[in-house]
């Protein structure tokens, strides 16, 4: 095999478990950042139609970010292995982000921030600060992350199925930790120093939540990268790897290259896969206190306290979510085979992911009509409007479970068959996540503005980009070829 991948057999399950792990902590990070930071950062001073591309911090260091992680992972020469040292320093400068994130109204506040004015320009520099580096901290966390387990799996590929689901299923445990933490609303009670002068409640339990984080993801990193061990890249193969020295910019053309067209139909299923995801990611808890609570961000106490019963709602509604993919998560192996292959699995949930973003327009609409028709004071919606919400918000866990896990299984199957290095072929995956995260990001502001405001064009964008990622997943895309056997000799670099 290439790029150093040491040859031996396939890791116990037990492994491959507490690697995958790993994703519970990052995923906690990132439901907070999901279901919290967007109504958070406006009430920095940010609008709306700017907060948008503040998350463009995330697409550009996972654009630069995972390739070149990847790359040096596939080459590093530690004593403690390829993958292990970035997983460590990744860690490190989470913890590092979520306080500057979380901590970020003091600091500003001592820093000369106004407590009277609505725009807080020293919080908001510190806050996307700490955003920009959680986003390359966990970019240099989960590429290695992905990586070791696909080492651990050793070429087998149902096993680089069975190890990408549970690095789903761990996903959708820390979101399901993350966004109850977000719902409940009395977290700071628990630690009563986050509540401060320029702290209020909510800023007190998004710091509560976010030290609940630190918490979780130093006790699965430090569990995983103490238990699993790794060979180091021996000097023999290092030196076989240094005959013909090449760039990194030229590891990247020529890893594009070098595709074959499955894995140049993977790239283009899951760009638009991620042009259809990345609207409801973002805006969904602030879908739900604008569009189906009818709150405000900046508005009247009412107004405001509607909004942020809404964004509360939505955390719940995502903790729906999360339950369903992990639930699903544990059974994408053996619903792939009864449907007839991955690519039929896909193409299914991907319709189903587009017709729920579609019917976000007519929630809006009845929940709109119920408003008119009550009058001007406020209250939540009725039973009936909330439920539909929910249900778009649980029907929605299938689709995304297939979409933390198949496209990294198929793409580690892929670079396995070309015996490429598994750190640079998912970071070249990567860029087909990010780059549309870019363009949903540049696009969106701009895009609802035209419309009028709030967040449903985009949701249309994604419910259409979601129905061409669907048919192209079930017409195009082919299965990945079957293993009659492995030997017992084949194997990755990890054990």
């Amino acid at each position: 095999m290439e790029n150093g991948d040491i040859i031996q057999s396939p890791s116990p399950l037990r492994k491959i478990v507490t690697v995958a792990a790993i994703a519970a902590g990052i995923q906690f990070g990132w439901a907070l950042q999901l279901s919290l930071l967007t109504p958070y950062v406006q009430t920095l001073g940010v609008p709306h139609t700017w907060a948008a591309f503040i998350w463009l911090c995330g697409p550009i260091s996972g654009l630069l970010v995972q390739p070149i992680v990847g790359y040096n992972s596939d080459r590093c020469t530690s004593r403690f292995g390829r993958r292990r040292p970035f997983i460590a320093a990744g860690a490190t400068f989470v913890c590092i982000a979520v306080f500057l994130i979380g901590f970020a109204k003091d600091i500003g506040h001592h820093a000369g921030d106004s407590l009277e004015k609505s725009t807080k320009p020293r919080a908001v520099a510190i806050f996307v600060t700490g955003f920009w580096i959680l986003d390359v901290a966990n970019n240099m966390l989960q590429g290695p992350c992905r990586a070791l387990l696909a080492d651990l799996s050793a070429n087998d590929h149902k096993k680089m199925r069975t190890s990408n689901g549970w690095f789903s299923f761990f996903m959708a445990v820390g979101n399901v930790l993350g966004y109850a933490a977000g719902s409940y609303s009395h977290l700071y009670k628990i630690f009563p120093f986050t509540r401060t002068k320029a702290c209020d409640v909510y800023c007190a339990n998004l710091k509560s939540c976010f030290t609940i984080d630190i918490m979780i993801l130093l006790l699965v990193t430090i569990t995983a990268v103490t238990t699993v061990k790794e060979d180091p890249l021996t000097k023999q193969v290092q030196e076989e790897e240094t005959k013909v020295p090449a760039p990194f910019i030229g590891e990247i053309v020529t890893a594009f290259k070098k595709l074959k067209k499955p894995m140049w139909i993977l790239l283009l299923v899951t760009c638009l896969n991620w042009i259809a995801w990345f609207p409801f990611l973002l805006f969904d808890t602030d879908w739900m206190g604008t569009e189906v609570y009818g709150g405000k961000v900046k508005g009247n106490a009412h107004e405001v306290k509607i909004y942020g019963d809404g964004v509360r709602a939505g955390a719940l509604g995502l903790m729906i979510n999360s339950i369903i993919l992990g639930l699903t998560s544990l059974a994408l192996e053996p619903v792939g085979r009864l449907i007839g292959g991955v690519k039929n699995l896909w193409g299914i949930v991907n319709f189903i992911l587009s017709a729920c973003l579609a019917s976000t327009v007519l929630i809006t609409k009845i929940a709109e009509a119920w408003r008119q028709q009550h009058g001007p004071d406020l209250v939540h919606p009725p039973l009936n409007i909330k439920a539909s919400a929910f249900a778009v918000f649980g029907l929605l866990g299938t689709p995304l479970a297939v979409t933390f896990s198949i496209p990294f299984a198929l793409a580690s199957i892929y670079c396995s068959n070309a015996g490429g290095g598994q750190g640079l072929s998912l970071g070249v995956l990567n860029m087909s996540i990010v780059i549309p995260q870019m363009f949903v990001s540049v696009i969106s502001g701009p895009l609802d503005a035209a419309f009028g405001g709030g967040n449903l064009p985009a949701f249309v964008l994604g419910s259409i980009a979601a129905a061409v990622s669907a048919l192209l997943a079930m017409l195009a895309l082919p299965n990945p070829p079957k293993q009659i056997s492995l030997s017992p000799g084949m194997g990755g670099a990890a054990h």
